[in-house]
């Protein structure tokens, strides 16, 4: 562990489901939010986590997480609202200025599965990049900050003590 990255070990299906109401916890009491970038493989857990993060905020109950694959964007009328991003039909493609608007909205909630899709140059000032793998005995998560939001980074990794 760096100090601008953390190791998140999730035995199971419940855990994954924990960690991410955890977190919504946490970013429902935020004014402003940066992305939150999810990179992995096929069944790493990413759509399982963004579905307990969202049915964990206000208003889940309008919601239906689902990947957005086909369509690349769901947006949930939650409180904060969250817009779901799933890049993988995008390979090798540039997403259009809508999306770019949609990253850089500091008052939504933004998770982007798929982010190793989008060319690094493209990624905002700050992000949360969270990197999926599967293991043995579950998943890892390797939370690494992206940019200079270390006040939010700090804030997360004392949290994460209590997880």
């Amino acid at each position: 562990m760096t100090k601008n990255q953390l190791i998140i070990n999730l035995p199971d299906v419940e855990a994954t489901l924990r960690f991410g109401s955890f977190l919504a916890d946490f970013f429902q009491k935020k004014k402003e939010f940066i992305p939150i970038f999810l990179n992995g493989d096929l069944g790493a857990g990413k759509t399982t986590f963004v579905r307990a993060f969202v049915e964990s905020l206000p208003g889940a109950e309008n919601a239906e997480v689902s990947s957005p694959s086909f369509n690349i964007l769901n947006i949930y009328p939650t409180k904060p609202q969250v817009e779901h991003f799933d890049l993988y039909r995008l390979e090798g493609q540039c997403p259009d200025d809508e999306f770019f608007d949609l990253l850089n909205n500091k008052n939504t909630l933004t998770v982007v599965e798929w982010i190793q899709y989008l060319n690094i140059e493209f990624w905002p000032d700050n992000a949360l990049l969270f990197t999926w793998k599967a293991t043995p005995t579950g998943r890892k998560i390797e939370l690494t900050l992206h940019g200079s939001a270390t006040p939010l980074f700090e804030e997360i990794a004392t949290l994460l003590d209590s997880f």
